[in-house]
């Protein structure tokens, strides 16, 4: 992986050109430290693939030699989880291939934005498996269960454009200028105060049932933070002029 790094945001590059970034198993490792380096220090999380591919999905070639005690581990699933709960927001550049491993790193994500070439999907049931590493439920929520069923069981493939249709991607951008918009997008985020981006995130994360008492001791923890008084009274000043 290429990683760049800022005061607010890191920036990981896929970058395994030879098998379209295909995720074997030294990806998931340093994407596993990448994670840990995030929720000690946590920022905002990009990440695109090299070469004008994101990830073309799991690394074939080691997928065929596991077996049901490396399904069990949740090799791929266990990752994905631990950047979807990531306490800052990730964002997915998408290009070329986002497939199988590739498009469920990329649901992972909370904003997805892609170029025209862009081709998201999950073929895993025609190489005799399933896509068990949050596609089987992530997908439905992000766009609802008849796209879902077609992308799972019929192997339906997206482009950018029908991506963009169901809001599985949020935007379309030249190669050129993804990583651009990728960074200003971390800019948005970067202008909002940190903790109540944290804690946004984790609220919106949590299940039905928690809410609404989740809600309101997430406020009532915000209401006692300094930026709170800051930025409403600096709300308060800008209207007085």
């Amino acid at each position: 992986m290429l990683v760049e790094e800022r005061p607010d945001r890191v920036h990981v590059q896929l970058n395994r050109p030879g098998v379209r970034n295909a995720i074997d198993q030294t990806m998931i490792d340093e994407l596993h430290a990448v994670c840990a380096v995030l929720e000690a220090d946590p920022k905002t999380l990009i990440l695109s693939g090299a070469n004008g591919v994101f990830a073309s999905g799991a690394d074939i070639a080691q997928l065929r030699e596991r077996r049901r005690d490396d399904a069990l581990a949740g090799i791929n699933s266990t990752l994905f989880a631990r950047i979807a709960e990531l306490p800052m927001p990730v964002i997915a550049a998408l290009d070329g291939y986002a497939l199988g491993g590739g498009a469920e790193l990329a649901y992972a994500a909370d904003f997805r934005i892609g170029t025209p070439s862009v081709k998201i999907g999950n073929p895993e049931t025609g190489l005799g498996i399933l896509a068990a590493a949050g596609a089987s439920w992530r997908l439905k929520e992000l766009v609802g269960e008849p796209v879902a069923k077609e992308i799972l069981l019929a192997g339906r493939i997206l482009t950018a454009e029908e991506a963009l249709a169901v809001h599985l991607i949020t935007s379309i951008h030249e190669p050129d200028g993804l990583i651009d918009a990728a960074n200003a997008l971390a800019d948005r985020i970067g202008k909002q105060d940190r903790l109540a981006t944290r804690i946004t995130k984790s609220v919106f994360s949590a299940p039905a049932e928690s809410h609404p008492v989740i809600d309101q001791l997430a406020q009532a923890v915000l209401f006692e933070s300094e930026a709170k008084f800051d930025r409403m009274q600096k709300f308060l000043d800008r209207k007085k002029k």
